[in-house]
């Protein structure tokens, strides 16, 4: 099957949903990686061909395992990776780093796991605050001299520090989370992508299974929501009004609630006048084939309205530190 690639930014051409690979390693429990294999295989098989991960999902053995879906199909895929985060994710013990040096070691240590010789995209995972970000993306387009990298992207940027990415070579795509549940980006980095021709690749866009109405109230011991405030027992209960919303509007158009959660997206985008994709993460090959079938729902005016309205009413931040993310910054 093919899907009808977009331009993303700076000339790259992805497929109009990506697949986000962080799922498939333990943070959201335990993960059989034969299973992993077979859902990315499918994926790709349906025309999802933007793979993403990072090389701090699993300690590595995420790109290792994208990695023998490379072996054999490379040439379908537009791999993107990200460098800057080490530690342990799940748990919230983490630490960013964003100079040069580290950016060098990092991708060669990237293409040795993930088994090739450029990536299509390459991502500063997180901004490191004591590093000039000039500093940064100047040795990331190093990478694209050497031929390593094909383009470049920046996760959780504010505006100001996009321009100044871009300043130094043009940015392919802000990665940030994007949802019905969470639209602070939607304050100064959509509008700053939009003006200087970058794409958007949207992240959790199923709340992290929350929009699509999976049961979190008994999260499993090492799930990474344990660490989100969202997912605080009390903020779990208000925000119901928001799945309840969902689940309507998903009922009266006859979807599920998880193609409405990625319909919104795709809305936004046309809104704010921007390529979206969002890159949702499954273990499932049949959440895949949902997922996908979210590029042909169409959301009306009385969808949209009650979508938006029920955005004000979340409980909880999106992150327990607020400068992890990029409206903690601006």
């Amino acid at each position: 099957m093919s899907l009808k690639s977009i331009d993303l930014g700076d000339g790259l051409h992805v497929s109009p949903q990506g697949f986000g690979g962080m799922a498939l390693t333990a943070v959201y429990g335990g993960a059989d990686p034969d299973t992993a294999l077979a859902t990315l295989e499918h994926a790709l098989d349906l025309g999802v061909t933007f793979v993403d991960t990072a090389d701090v999902y699993g300690n590595g053995t995420n790109e290792e395992l994208i990695a023998r879906l490379l072996a054999g199909r490379r040439d379908e895929v537009q791999i993107a990776t990200k460098f800057g985060v080490s530690g342990n994710i799940r748990t919230g013990e983490k630490e960013v780093r964003g100079d040069a040096a580290y950016v060098r070691a990092c991708i060669d240590a990237s293409l040795t796991r993930l088994g090739t010789d450029v990536v299509d995209l390459y991502y500063m995972h997180r901004i490191d605050t004591r590093v000039e970000i000039e500093e940064t993306v100047g040795a990331m387009a190093e990478l694209v001299a050497a031929g390593k990298v094909r383009h470049l992207g920046l996760s959780e940027v504010t505006a100001t520090e996009l321009r100044r990415a871009h300043a130094v070579h043009p940015i392919a795509a802000v990665q940030s989370e994007w949802s019905i549940w969470s639209r602070d980006v939607e304050a100064h980095v959509v509008p700053t992508a939009a003006e200087l021709g970058v794409g958007f690749v949207a992240y959790s866009p199923l709340g992290r299974g929350f929009l699509a109405g999976a049961a979190t109230a008994d999260l499993p011991a090492g799930d990474m929501r344990h660490t989100f405030p969202r997912f605080d027992a009390d903020n779990q209960q208000a925000n119901q009004v928001v799945v309840d919303t969902v689940r309507a509007v998903a009922a009266r158009l006859d979807v599920t609630p998880a193609q409405v959660a990625l319909a919104w997206v795709y809305e936004q985008g046309r809104r704010a006048g921007l390529p979206v994709v969002p890159i949702p993460g499954t273990r499932r090959a049949q959440r895949v084939d949902e997922n996908v079938a979210a590029l042909a729902v169409s959301l009306d005016a009385e969808a949209l309205a009650a979508l938006d309205a029920v955005s004000d009413a979340v409980a909880g931040a999106r992150s327990a530190d607020p400068t992890w993310v990029s409206s903690g910054r601006e």
